[in-house]
């Protein structure tokens, strides 16, 4: 275990990237409320995994139906991406004379070891057709698989990497040279936790693999996994920021028998104001037999305090889209009210994978379901990319002047468990009815 200072900043690694936090210390929640923070914490910086691409262009796929889909596995054999995609993290950067997006996403291929993901990078100039690449990134005009897993043994992401939102410190200006991105991901090991399966037909897997179980089994496995937390100046080269826990993640997860005792996953960090940072994570309750979405707050992004769950199941005689609860939230705050929402993953009885939305006045509490009965985006039609699940959903605000519409990006499971990223779009400012997008994917 290594000893952690409470009131001095360390740094190690890059030091283009230690110049960088240091030089926005004061901005670090400057960027959207313009308010003045302060960083009264310890950083241990440890080196990524950094990459070379050698692979750009579009997509191509097989499946019979495409609608939604903007995004498909790699095309080349050698691939980082080419065995399972997902957790879309989407980014719209605009200046006077361009519009760019990026997209951090986890992905697999057959030559790295089973359960282990990495993170890569996208880039598109309108967030539908997107230039990519198969291999590790090492310029800043690269794009590609930008974070692998760690390689110290006492890491808590020495296995698995995904990624869970992205925070633009100091600009949200395409053409700005100073700004800072700060990750925050899941990490995993290869340490499992066995409990109770409740008799679930299907497989409940942190991370799940979409593949079904023919019958209930007594017990079931899961792989711990922990927040975690790295830091990048151009999106592409990232350095771990180690946080309190032995391991290097952000916390731990809860004593025996809390709600999040098992793991803890896909934290989503929203800032409120000054002082006042949310995270949003999701884990399985093995009491209740749901997953469950809970909360933490920090003062500076490090350090957190856990406010218990938010959202769980819901159980009725008829079975509802939700009923064995939610995960990978995303939360946004609405440019128009100020009110909060959250697009996050539902769980029915079976195992099938929807996406609901909730809305909130203040982030909170009272987290309201903006449909009851019917998930917002369900599964494709038999024969489509997405016939078998959707879920990871990311939501992006487009603030157009005339039409202000949302975009929600989300990956799709199909036949044989294949993965792809779809995108669908509101009608409006309507956020109850989505639009699956149609003769978009190349």
């Amino acid at each position: 275990m290594r000893a952690m200072e409470a009131t001095v900043l360390k740094f190690h690694g890059n030091s283009s990237i230690v110049t960088a936090i240091q030089r926005h210390r004061s901005t670090i929640q400057n960027h959207t409320y313009k308010t003045k923070p302060f960083l009264p914490f310890s950083l241990t910086i440890t080196k990524c995994s950094t990459t070379k691409t050698s692979e750009t262009g579009h997509d191509s796929t097989d499946f019979s139906s495409t609608r939604g889909l903007v995004f498909d596995l790699g095309l080349s054999t050698d691939s980082w991406d080419r065995e399972e995609i997902g957790s879309p993290v989407v980014k719209r950067f605009l200046s006077d004379n361009e519009e760019r997006w990026y997209m951090w996403y986890h992905g697999r291929s057959s030559k790295q070891t089973p359960h282990s993901d990495s993170i890569g990078l996208a880039v598109s100039n309108n967030g539908i057709h997107w230039e990519r690449g198969k291999g590790k990134v090492e310029s800043n005009d690269d794009v590609g698989l930008v974070m692998s897993s760690c390689e110290d043994w006492w890491a808590f992401d020495k296995a698995s990497v995904r990624p869970g939102e992205v925070v633009i410190m100091s600009s949200n200006k395409v053409r700005a040279n100073s700004s800072v991105y700060w990750m925050y991901y899941t990490g995993y090991t290869t340490e499992t936790v066995e409990f109770q399966s409740q008799g679930f037909t299907f497989e409940l897997g942190n991370p799940e693999r979409f593949s079904l179980c023919d019958e209930s089994v007594e017990k079931s496995r899961v792989f711990r996994s922990l927040p975690g937390l790295a830091i990048s100046q151009d999106g592409r080269h990232w350095a771990r920021i180690e946080g309190e826990h032995h391991s290097g993640a952000l916390f731990d997860v809860g004593v025996e028998k809390d709600w999040d005792f098992l793991f803890i996953a896909s934290p989503h960090v929203v800032f409120h104001g000054s002082g006042d940072l949310r995270m949003y994570y999701h884990s399985f309750d093995a009491k209740t037999g749901e997953f469950c979405i809970g909360m933490a707050r920090s003062r500076e992004g490090i350090k957190w305090v856990k406010l218990g769950k938010i959202i769980g199941g819901r159980k009725s005689e008829s079975g509802l889209f939700d009923e064995l609860g939610g995960r990978y939230p995303c939360v946004t705050r609405n440019k128009r009210d100020g009110s909060y929402v959250m697009a996050y993953e539902c769980v029915d009885r079976n195992g099938k994978m929807s996406i609901g939305l909730a809305v909130s006045k203040d982030g909170l509490n009272d987290w309201k379901r903006v449909q009851n009965e019917e998930a917002v985006i369900a599964v494709g039609e038999d024969g489509a990319w997405d016939n078998e699940g959707v879920g990871c959903p990311y939501l992006v605000e487009m603030d157009g002047d005339s039409d202000h519409q949302w975009r929600l990006y989300y990956r799709g499971v199909g036949n044989g468990g294949r993965t792809g990223i779809g995108l669908a779009v509101s009608k409006g400012n309507d956020i109850i009815k989505f639009t699956k997008q149609t003769g978009i994917h190349l």
